[in-house]
């Protein structure tokens, strides 16, 4: 049974010591993509490293996570562009905004996002969120600007059922993690009532190890211990899990077969 991890930040200095072997061990593990969001301008060619050693199973994004945004964002952007011309990425992100640790750049968040979404639909590439703590303006934020050319990925839903329609109705996608695996986390309630048809797979390695692995470094190779939780939710077997995820996430990253 395959399954595709759609957010890992395993060039993270966490994996330092064994990034090959994690990656390996993943493969071992049915883990057949590694989707794999970028953070700064540092993390790029770790990134890309990982892709040439491993091509065909790790797949990079460009983008500048949140948290890293601060008053000089617009340099760091006006640099990342450069990237564009010299490398193939797959998605756009990790972008959004984060009101957990620091509320202070929050309008430079929102600027640095509404550039991501630009990228992704210039690109018609898939834009990447990050919404900690701050789904409710990320959607209002993002309704504005949606069209038929924009799609995505809610990285780390932990919504309601309400939000999750509206996610929907814009026309992305949920990434499901770890946290699913948490007593009292909510997330397997609103999956009891959406079912799987627009879910995405997800670590967030090297955070949010799902149980019974939680308060340990996250991998992907742990992502079928969260299908197997998203299966009991969803009330339907975890090779249907795996079928339906898998073809979301290739769909998604513009990946799926004609054919299919």
């Amino acid at each position: 049974m395959k399954f595709i991890e759609t957010h890992a930040h395993i060039y993270s200095k966490k994996f330092s010591e064994d990034a090959e072997e994690v990656v390996k061990r993943s493969f071992e593990a049915g883990i057949d993509k590694i989707f794999m969001p970028n953070i700064d301008l540092e993390s790029i060619e770790g990134m890309l490293a990982l892709e040439q050693k491993f091509p065909g199973v790790c797949y990079p994004m460009l983008g500048l996570h949140p948290c890293d945004v601060d008053k000089d964002f617009e340099k760091t952007l006006f640099e990342m562009e450069k990237w564009w011309d010299k490398h193939t990425f797959y998605g756009v992100g990790e972008t959004g905004i984060d009101l957990h640790w620091d509320k202070t750049h929050l309008e430079e968040q929102k600027a640095s996002l509404k550039v991501h979404v630009k990228w992704a639909k210039e690109k018609q590439l898939p834009l990447i969120l990050h919404c900690r703590e701050s789904l409710n303006e990320t959607l209002e934020f993002l309704a504005p600007l949606n069209d038929k050319n924009l799609t995505g990925i809610f990285h780390c839903f932990s919504g309601t059922v309400e939000q999750a329609k509206e996610i929907i109705d814009l026309g992305f996608y949920l990434g499901i993690g770890g946290t699913l695996t948490y007593k009292n986390s909510g997330v397997g309630a609103v999956l009891e009532e959406l079912g799987p048809e627009h879910l995405v797979l997800e670590t967030d390695s090297p955070f949010l190890a799902p149980v019974p692995f939680r308060g340990k470094r996250n991998s992907p190779e742990y992502i079928p211990y969260i299908a197997e939780k998203m299966a009991e939710f969803t009330g339907i077997s975890i090779s249907e899990v795996s079928k339906i995820t898998n073809r979301n996430a290739l769909k998604v990253f513009k990946l799926l077969p004609n054919e299919l």
